[in-house]
């Protein structure tokens, strides 16, 4: 079945641009790029980095009606800026010119970021990554291609890293004698909640010794995003590395993280908590106007290390789990729901099991199932602080995609 294009109209419209400053040290510091820190980079080599003026024949902001919108994005209407948020949040368009500049806004801290925290991202013609970069000044043009003659393309721009750390902006799109015009939706749409898994942290540095950075993270290596493309279904990562269902990560059993809750985030835009409090409130709120034919929920190796194998603490995750599947189907009446677990450790899968089937029992809602993952071997390798390699995110995908599969009509 056919689906509306996913936009971001938000409930909340009168809006601080200062709520977008992740990774600023003061909180009220606003997204307005610093233009002193401005830089042009080139995708493909060309004789000028840089578009002329006189050669730029249409310049399109980042509209539904100019672009497909990946994932949750937020479009500022004060400053005609578009915010990527979530891993692999983007825009796709086709492109026809002689030339293609993409103006990119960094968040407020990112003329002073580090590799550990900016936003990293890429972008693809003809599905062929031509610029694999991070966002460290507050503005920056990217030449994706420019010559002599005119050709047709199709062009995507997807944040590779996750929204905890940073946000990334799109200012325009400049179309050197040519246009765009949005890609069509696919017919099938899924939504992942989940963990750093589905940010496929660290999934660039397979040296299960080193630790988090934004630009070890590349979404469209993770399970969800190889899933969707194994369906060609459109997708949307609600996902932050370290949270849980009712507790985050947790050094120590049975001291609870109780911030790091997806629950509390799940009906909002996004979450970017970076330093001096900056992030996305409960004030901005998703419309979830695009209804997923599929949602899979991968939370509960954070939760695991709160509850350890004790038992009354399982009993916890296995009711707030109960209560979070409400949650999400307020939210998505039509969604089939997969409670999935495994890939890091599959200790409290049968509470998932139990949490699905006492759930559809209480509510008479059937439209959920159970799915195991067989945890990461050997054989696969780890990443950064265990994480799954790019193996075991294949892995999954296919085994996952099959699984969705039987519930697509």
């Amino acid at each position: 079945m056919r689906k509306h294009r996913l936009g971001a109209t938000l409930l909340a419209v009168s809006l601080s641009l200062g709520l977008f400053g992740c990774g600023g040290s003061d909180s009220s510091t606003t997204t307005t790029p610093a233009t002193t820190n401005a830089e042009t980079t080139t995708a493909e080599a060309t004789e000028a980095s840089t578009t002329a003026p006189e050669a730029v024949d249409n310049k399109y902001f980042v509209t539904e009606e100019n672009v497909r919108l990946l994932g949750r994005t937020f479009y500022d209407d004060a400053t005609n800026v578009r915010w990527l948020t979530y891993s692999a949040s983007g825009v796709e368009f086709e492109v026809t010119g002689v030339s293609l500049d993409i103006v990119l806004y960094g968040d407020s801290g990112a003329a002073n970021s580090t590799t550990d925290n900016a936003a990293r991202y890429a972008v693809y013609v003809d599905g062929e990554r031509v610029v694999d970069e991070q966002m460290t000044v507050g503005a920056k043009t990217v030449n994706v291609f420019s010559g002599d003659e005119q050709r047709t393309a199709t062009v995507r721009l997807v944040k590779l890293s996750e929204v905890a750390s940073s946000l990334l902006g799109v200012k325009s799109i400049q179309v050197g004698k040519g246009t765009i015009t949005p890609t069509a939706d696919s017919n099938y749409y899924v939504e992942f909640v989940g963990d750093s898994i589905t940010c496929a942290y660290g999934v660039d540095d397979e040296d299960r010794n080193s630790h988090f950075k934004t630009s070890t993270e590349d979404a469209t290596k993770s399970y969800a995003y190889k899933t969707c493309e194994l369906l060609n279904a459109d997708y949307s990562l609600v996902s932050i590395s370290g949270y849980g269902i009712v507790s985050g990560y947790t050094g120590s059993k049975g001291v609870k993280s109780e911030k790091q809750l997806m629950p509390l985030f799940y009906e909002n835009l996004g979450y970017c908590p970076h330093s001096g409090g900056a992030y996305m409130s409960a004030d901005v709120a998703w419309n979830f106007e695009r209804q997923p034919d599929v949602i899979v929920v991968n939370l509960g190796t954070n939760d695991n290390s709160y509850t350890g194998s004790d038992a009354e603490l399982i009993e916890e995750y296995r009711l707030g789990y109960i209560d979070f599947l409400g949650q999400i189907r307020a939210k998505n009446p039509d969604a089939h729901i997969i409670c999935a677990l495994g890939l890091m450790g599959d200790q409290l899968y049968d509470a998932v099991e139990s949490a699905v089937a006492s759930y559809s029992e209480a509510s008479g809602d059937t439209n959920v199932s159970a799915y195991h993952f067989d945890p990461i071997t050997a054989d696969e390798g780890y990443a950064a602080d265990w994480h799954p390699t790019e193996a075991t995110h294949t892995r999954a995908a296919n085994l996952l995609a099959e699984e969705i599969g039987k519930y697509l009509n």
